[in-house]
């Protein structure tokens, strides 16, 4: 059983998701990250401290997202689930199209496997099932657990993935609005219904894009074309919309990170990033942050921690 005491530090990075063409399928995972510092404390307990982005807004009690991975967790394995307290230092950002909250979730979910460890273990497939029920679906949790990018798929026996290594050429820029979008927002804006020669669009640039970051970078532009949500999506994000048409007009391949507001870009080496931010400096009248990321090739991970320990 888990002991009063226990502490284990979770990192988890942020995710794109869709990336253009894959919708609900392709995640990749970027070099940005949430940690979380986990203590086991007396059954009933529950202290929350939140520094960085959210820190605001996120709740203290057991409807935190974290919290309730962590309960999850507990419950899918049969034991008690130990009072807490919760650490966090956010630096994703939230309501971005970043994958915050597939990150608490992971993040919650790996804290268990950690304060469990020695008991019960948790693993891959089990973590990847759990954080598909929270989240309710897995292409930003895959990453996120698993880094690199992934392609998630759902079949008779639940949530799948398999973890790509990208091209070393492939340089990920993303430019991170001040607005946010609610991801239950953009996705009622979709149809139900496609057009079939948009879903045979769509079917072969996922195929050519999986070719572009594994082999060949510089079909990343023609690879990242999509006709199944980001037009939809567009009304609710001129701006990204605006930007994202801005890059693709000057040949880079910029698309919408997850359901938005925030722009990915996969440049073919760093050099074209620079060229990309500073066009982006000139294309759209509000703010944009720029974040110059490589890939994670990790995903997440969990450790015990002492005190004093990094």
């Amino acid at each position: 059983m888990t002991t009063s005491g226990r502490s284990v530090l979770v990192r988890v990075p942020a995710t794109s998701a869709n990336l253009g063409p894959g919708f609900d399928t392709l995640g990749l995972a970027l070099s940005v990250y949430d940690e979380l510092l986990v203590t086991a404390l007396p059954e009933g307990e529950l202290q929350i401290v939140v520094l960085g982005e959210g820190s605001a807004d996120v709740p203290r009690d057991a409807s935190n997202l974290v919290v309730r991975s962590i309960a999850y967790a507990f419950e899918a394995v049969g034991r008690r689930m130990p009072g807490l307290r919760l650490e966090a230092r956010n630096v994703i950002p939230h309501g971005r199209g970043l994958g915050s909250s597939g990150a608490a979730v992971v993040s919650g979910l790996l804290a268990a496997k950690g304060l469990l460890e020695g008991d019960v273990a948790i693993g891959d497939e089990t973590l990847l099932r759990l954080a598909t029920e929270l989240e309710g679906h897995p292409d930003n949790v895959a990453p996120a657990l698993f880094g690199g990018l992934t392609i998630a798929w759902l079949d008779e026996d639940g949530p799948q993935h398999k973890k790509l290594l990208v091209h070393r050429g492939v340089a990920p820029l993303v430019f991170v609005p001040e607005s946010t979008m609610s991801t239950e927002v953009a996705r009622s804006l979709q149809p139900l219904q496609v057009p079939r020669e948009d879903a045979v669009f769509n079917v072969s640039r996922s195929a050519l894009l999986i070719a572009a970051m594994t082999q060949s970078p510089e079909l990343m532009l023609a690879a990242t074309a999509d006709k199944l949500h980001q037009d939809y999506r567009a009304q609710a994000m001129p701006e990204t919309d605006r930007l994202v048409r801005a890059l693709r007009a000057a040949g880079f391949a910029a698309v919408v990170s997850g359901a938005g507001p925030s722009v990915l870009v996969l440049a073919d080496g760093p050099g074209r990033r620079l060229e990309a931010a500073a066009l982006a400096a000139d294309a759209v009248d509000t703010p944009w942050e720029a974040l110059m990321l490589a890939v994670d090739v990790k995903g997440g991970t969990v450790k015990e921690y002492a005190e004093g320990s990094t």
